[in-house]
């Protein structure tokens, strides 16, 4: 199992890129470093200046929203990060959600897996160069034709070639989306994960790898999820960060009757607490919503407490045989250090 951190950039109106910690991390020989985005900083800009000021350290985005870019965008942003990086740059993908797609980049939501699958269709036809770019979908039609346009479109053929195949990654962690991240990706990023709960994804992984065909296993598809790490004796406020976090995505990141983190705790075995916790967050009660996280959740999601506890789950996310790599959200060199020991 392989180490990734996951980039804080602070929060607010300023944006805070702790080199320091990357450039450690990259000589205590993590794999990946990773860069997110909500509705502030984007992924690609903050992904730009790490590998700028990185040598060996791959950098992926966890993720790009696919609707605030172009298939053809991504691909251009992507072929020109491999380039210049040293083919070290991953794109990782996502939908994200209704509230921010409509609410944020004014763009229609609906039938995020048909998007997904395009998406990539389309990046792939632009690295290949087999010949001028066509792609007649449900999001996109290239040329563009119709109403509103001017009927020039022409087909292109990209400029730029790519020096390897792009590693392309999806954010997700419903069946349905799991399902078309082993068929037609090279990966995939849950938000967070219980590595003892691997039946959860299972059966959709076999499915999108059977539909794939040609020997499409866990031997060559990634499953990297994030992991928050909070080293502390005090194991309650260990835990706090990490119960923020749950409460906020459980609770808050969606409708109520339609919030994907929700719907993924209930499938971990903790669907009592999953109602709870969104009724209180959703009816404005933030501290009844997170004392509604059960510890017994925290402890299978993330890393937190003092430095043994720690190591021997880490122990336990190596034994599951299912991991790649693990993305872990740490603030300190301590943090770093402890599971660089535990695991590298």
């Amino acid at each position: 199992m392989k180490l990734g951190l996951i980039m804080g950039t602070g929060s607010g109106a300023g944006i805070q890129i702790d080199m320091d910690l990357i450039r450690e991390a990259e000589d205590l020989g993590f794999d990946t470093v990773w860069t997110s985005e909500a509705w502030g900083s984007d992924a690609i800009s903050t992904a730009s200046w790490v590998l700028a000021q990185t040598s060996k350290i791959k950098v992926g985005t966890g993720i790009i929203q696919m609707s605030a870019r172009t298939p053809a965008m991504a691909a251009m942003t992507a072929m020109t990060l491999q380039q210049l990086s040293g083919d070290r740059f991953i794109l990782g993908i996502g939908p994200s959600g209704p509230q921010v797609i409509e609410g944020w980049h004014g763009e229609a939501y609906g039938r995020p897996l048909t998007r997904t699958r395009e998406y990539i269709e389309i990046i792939r036809k632009i690295e290949a160069r087999d010949g001028p770019l066509t792609y007649d979908g449900f999001h996109y039609q290239i040329p563009k034709t119709g109403a509103g346009t001017t009927g020039l479109g022409k087909p292109l053929k990209g400029i730029l070639h790519s020096v390897s195949p792009l590693k392309i990654v999806t954010g997700t962690i419903a069946p349905a989306g799991v399902r078309v991240s082993a068929e037609i990706a090279d990966g995939m990023i849950p938000v967070f994960m219980n590595p003892d709960r691997f039946d959860v994804f299972e059966d959709a992984l076999n499915d999108g790898f059977a539909k794939a065909g040609g020997g499409k296993s866990l031997d060559n598809f990634t499953i990297t999820p994030f992991c928050g790490v909070n080293l502390n004796d005090d194991e309650d406020a260990a835990r706090q960060p990490a119960r923020e976090n749950l409460g906020l995505y459980i609770g808050g990141m969606g409708a109520r009757d339609k919030n994907f983190y929700n719907d993924y705790a209930k499938r971990l075995g903790h669907e009592a607490a999953a109602v709870e916790i969104q009724d209180h967050f959703l009816s404005g009660r933030r501290a009844e919503a997170l004392a509604a996280v059960p510890n017994e959740l925290i402890d299978q999601v993330a890393l937190t407490g003092p430095a043994g506890k720690i190591t021997e789950r880490l122990q336990e996310w190596k034994a599951s045989g299912k991991v790649d790599s693990l993305l872990a959200r740490c603030n300190t060199s301590a943090e770093l250090n402890v599971l660089a020991k535990a695991v590298l």
